[in-house]
């Protein structure tokens, strides 16, 4: 047997001393957890900045107080630097991003059912209650969630945008108003604009002030909380409050395959989080939306209010919307009537008097 000197052993210890403190820690390592969030809109809109401000700073102090020892080092990225409008489906599903804000008024094809609220306008402007409404429907109907992993993606908060009015060059203050103009209307807001004598061109919200002020549109439906930050009262200084209604815009999902690797710990406190992003931005976008239109008739905007009557006739002149996409989607096997059932019923429980009868 070999004998090793002290002198040797001393060594020995020492070399591996010195490969030991080369090495990472593996249990601080295995605390680490790198998340990308991201969005194609700028944080100045409140389902975006909600992320930023909200998300990212609550998740380390939420994980530090439940005593956890795992820590999120985020990476984030907003305003279409990693994509597009058109693309936020894509970017979670692929994994572009870990977390991000997903549009689904752009996918149709994709998440019909989640589209509900746009098949039936007129019907709430209580934006905090119809984002809680989803959540809760979300919860209680598989297909809801279905649709979201069929997309390789986990659901973890409705996204929503306030009241949608109509912005122009000149007044609208009926149906007549409308005849032989274009609006820019993104997805399935077009829809509203059916049997009016107006047509929708779709656009992302990042675009349109470009096409009002081209003219390649004479104007928009779109909320005052879209209108403002991106200055659209300076090419459309008219702002029509025809109250169309509050609608679900999507949702903050993660990527299916992050989520499977994330710990017990994170999950939770990103499930929490879900449901304070659409508490917090729903109640920020009621405010803003009245901040904003005062701010913007400081700058030179004409605020217009649509009466009672016109605005009746509107959504009366609309034709069965609700019938059709429950069809549309019901022969394809989808649970769409269910789901607009449910919806309509959840939201009357809530105190919302629809303009029209979206159930009859």
């Amino acid at each position: 047997m070999t004998k090793i000197s002290r002198r040797q052993t001393l060594g020995l210890m020492g070399a591996t001393a010195v490969s030991t403190l080369g090495m990472p820690s593996i249990g601080r390592a295995a605390n680490k957890v790198k998340l990308t969030i991201a969005s194609s809109h700028p944080t100045v809109v409140p389902w975006v900045g909600t992320m930023q401000k909200h998300v990212v700073p609550e998740t380390n102090k939420r994980l530090e107080a439940m005593g956890s020892d795992v820590r999120v080092t985020w990476t984030e990225s907003y305003g279409g630097a990693l994509y597009k409008f058109d693309k936020t489906l894509e970017a979670v599903e692929q994994g572009l991003t870990d977390i991000g804000w997903v549009g689904t008024l752009w996918e149709e094809s994709k998440m019909p059912l989640q589209n509900v609220t746009y098949y039936a306008p007129f019907v709430s402007d209580d934006m905090p209650t119809m984002l809680k409404v989803m959540n809760e429907m979300h919860a209680e109907m598989a297909n809801l969630n279905g649709a979201w992993g069929r997309q390789k993606q986990i659901y973890l908060g409705a996204s929503g945008i306030e009241t949608y009015h109509v912005i122009s060059k000149e007044p609208i203050n009926s149906i007549a108003d409308l005849k032989g103009k274009k609006f820019a209307a993104a997805g399935t807001v077009g829809t509203w604009l059916k049997n009016t004598g107006a047509a929708a061109v779709n656009q992302g919200l990042p675009g349109f002030y470009n096409v009002i002020k081209t003219g390649v549109v004479d104007g928009a439906v779109i909320s005052n909380t879209g209108t403002f930050p991106f200055k659209l009262y300076e090419v459309a200084p008219h702002i029509n409050r025809v109250s169309l209604g509050c609608q679900v815009t999507g949702a903050m999902t993660i990527n299916a395959r992050k989520w499977k690797r994330l710990p017990d710990d994170l999950k939770k406190v990103l499930t929490d989080l879900g449901n304070e992003y659409s508490k917090i931005h729903g109640g920020m976008l009621l405010g803003l939306a009245d901040t904003f239109e005062g701010k913007m008739k400081e700058q030179g905007a004409t605020v217009n209010q649509m009466s009672d009557e016109a605005r009746a006739e509107w959504a009366n002149a609309l034709p069965d919307i609700a019938g059709d996409w429950r069809k549309f989607n019901g022969d394809k096997g989808l649970p769409a009537k269910e789901v607009m059932t449910l919806f309509l019923e959840k939201m009357k429980a809530n105190g919302a008097k629809p303009l029209r009868d979206w159930s009859a």
